[in-house]
């Protein structure tokens, strides 16, 4: 599955090598523009999942952009600008930015923001963030897993497998679906890898009991997480 794609527009370089690493860090991809054309040009070739502006760019204002991405549809856009007047906020908010943060800013505080919009966006859409099955919990966006109140230690390919599978709770995912989504095209064949990678996962979210609770092996064909509701 591919990762959520965040489209940085900054004419500060340093901007661009502090945020990149963090937006990785946290289970994102970023990719950047340091002008208004450069990120039109960006979105139009790679589209993204949340924008994250600064209203100060080289070629036009911040606000411009907001109203050509607006008209564009209806991708999140978290302004981070040194403009801290409250009129700068209201325009921006009002041309359709989701959140506003000021610079200089802590990186913790940027990614709850960014997480809110990206939450906000999916349930607009219909779509849920956080999945709950009992006592398990998965918060797909905060990258998150709980079992019983506890959090629950996944490697980064191991929450892709278990997000994508909870996103379609109740379907039977196959072995090509689930290999094809998660690590590309090239290792569709490789279903005794995900075999043992389940059986990996079912043991720090089922523990070894009589058999799998959550995720059911359907033979030969693949497997589909059983959602009991909170």
């Amino acid at each position: 599955m591919a990762p959520t794609r965040i489209l940085v527009v900054d004419d500060e370089p340093q901007i661009h090598r502090f945020l990149k690493p963090s937006l990785a860090a946290a289970g994102y991809e970023a990719f950047g523009a340091l002008t208004a054309a450069e990120a039109l040009e960006a979105f139009r070739r790679h589209g993204a999942d949340l924008v994250v502006l600064d209203l100060g760019l080289p070629d036009c204002d911040g606000k411009e952009l907001i109203r050509a991405f607006r008209e564009k549809g209806q991708t999140p856009i978290v302004v981070l600008s040194a403009r801290d007047q409250e009129d700068e906020k209201v325009q921006a908010l009002d041309l359709g930015a989701d959140d506003y943060v000021n610079k200089p800013f802590g990186v913790g505080e940027l990614m709850a923001r960014i997480r809110t919009a990206l939450r906000r966006n999916l349930v607009a859409s219909g779509e849920t963030a956080v999945y709950r099955s009992g006592d398990l919990v998965v918060d797909t966006l905060a990258h998150s897993v709980t079992l019983k109140g506890a959090p629950v230690k996944l490697t980064p390919k191991e929450f892709d497998v278990l997000r994508l599978l909870v996103r379609h709770a109740g379907r039977v995912l196959t072995h090509r679906q689930i290999l094809t989504e998660v690590w590309g095209p090239a290792h569709v064949d490789d279903a005794q890898y995900l075999r043992v990678f389940v059986r990996k996962l079912r043991q720090k979210l089922e523990g070894d009991g009589a058999g799998p609770r959550f995720i059911l092996t359907e033979p030969g064909v693949g497997y589909r997480v059983v959602w009991r509701g909170p």
